[in-house]
């Protein structure tokens, strides 16, 4: 779409524009998490070629859009109702079409456009966070794996173009937070930690960043009793970011320990303590991870060990779609996924940049 000629904001002061919400209500579109015609959003849709711009009270102002995000959060996201996959998928595309206006009010302040972008990529990390299993993975077959990863590194750059193009840096309190969840998305990425090391000195010093580059560090050198470690310290925001890289490092400890620990009669390993190592969340998850790798699990319950054989070990089956209750689930403490999401629950001091000595 493009952007030559600022364009006024836009003035539709509703979650949803009254002509598209009554057009939906007449051919009974709207979803099911749109109880009643007066909370139905704004759904997305694909800007055509050659089709003109939407005018103003088609497009919702950077205030209209927040409220939009935190609406999402505080009314949907936790919907039990309703199956998870669904429910992704729908705030998903509302968050998509939150980030459409965006962009069609390419004069909106950089400070309020940077609040929405926030607010839609804290949103997209929280309800749809993939499990500990294969990386991509979505929590349900109605979401694209593929699509939904194109989708967060479509955000990320949003958001960091947005942070670049700021005159003020530090009128952008959540910018350390933020980019450090953009490494902790892509662990392991060359591109990623570049693009993070070119940041200002002040920015990389800020808490967030530098546990970020930790973990970024113990990732690529394999060093799994350190990773998990801090994968366990970090907070429930970063927790998420990080949360599809869990499954990979898990198998790629295990490896390590079927090099190291197999031998032709077969080693054992307390399956407990490999449990606490691989912070998983109960010996039963332990369990079904080395079945999955081809390893026997013996003894009586309580006293099960993991049994290494040389040559046993396998890759062939697909991870487990494993919960993480500990190292994501319950790091959410008694904030709402709503405070997380707009930037209030307590732990937004370690995205701060520091303060400049006067």
């Amino acid at each position: 779409m493009p952007l030559g000629g600022a364009l006024p904001l836009g003035t539709c002061p509703d979650l949803c524009p009254e002509a598209e919400r009554a057009a939906r209500e007449r051919q009974r579109r709207l979803h099911r998490l749109e109880a009643a015609p007066a909370r139905a959003v704004k759904e997305y849709a694909r800007p055509a070629a050659g089709k003109p711009r939407p005018p103003p009270s088609q497009l919702r102002p950077p205030r209209v859009l927040l409220a939009t995000v935190r609406y999402l959060a505080a009314e949907v996201a936790g919907r039990a109702d309703v199956p998870p996959p669904d429910v992704a998928a729908f705030v998903w595309d509302r968050l998509r079409a939150v980030r459409l206006d965006l962009v069609l009010q390419p004069g909106a302040p950089p400070k309020d456009a940077a609040a929405v972008l926030e607010a839609a990529l804290a949103c997209q990390l929280c309800v749809a966070g993939p499990p500990g299993g294969e990386p991509g993975r979505s929590p349900g077959a109605g979401l694209d794996p593929q699509l939904l990863h194109a989708q967060m590194q479509e955000a990320f750059g949003s958001l960091r173009r947005c942070y670049a193009d700021a005159a003020s840096p530090e009128a952008l309190p959540r910018q350390g937070l933020f980019q450090s969840l953009f490494l902790l998305y892509n662990l392991g990425s060359v591109e990623a930690l570049h693009q993070v090391l070119l940041l200002p000195a002040a920015l990389r010093s800020c808490p967030a960043l530098r546990r970020a580059l930790a973990v970024d560090a113990a990732f690529r050198e394999a060093n799994a009793v350190r990773l998990f470690r801090l994968l366990g310290a970090l907070p429930y925001l970063p927790s998420c970011a990080a949360q599809r890289h869990v499954g990979p490092a898990r198998r790629r400890a295990l490896a390590a320990l079927a090099r190291a620990l197999g031998t032709a009669r077969g080693q054992a390993f307390p399956l407990r303590r490999l449990a606490g190592l691989l912070a998983m969340d109960s010996v039963e998850d332990a369990r079904a991870l080395c079945r999955a790798h081809g390893l026997a699990v013996e003894g009586e319950e309580g006293q099960e060990r993991a049994v290494f054989v040389r040559g046993q070990y396998t890759e062939s089956e697909p991870l487990p779609a494993l919960p993480c209750a500990l190292l994501v689930g319950s790091k959410l403490g008694g904030c709402t996924l709503e405070q997380v999401v707009m930037g209030e629950g307590p732990d937004e001091a370690e995205g701060v940049l520091p303060r400049t000595p006067t």
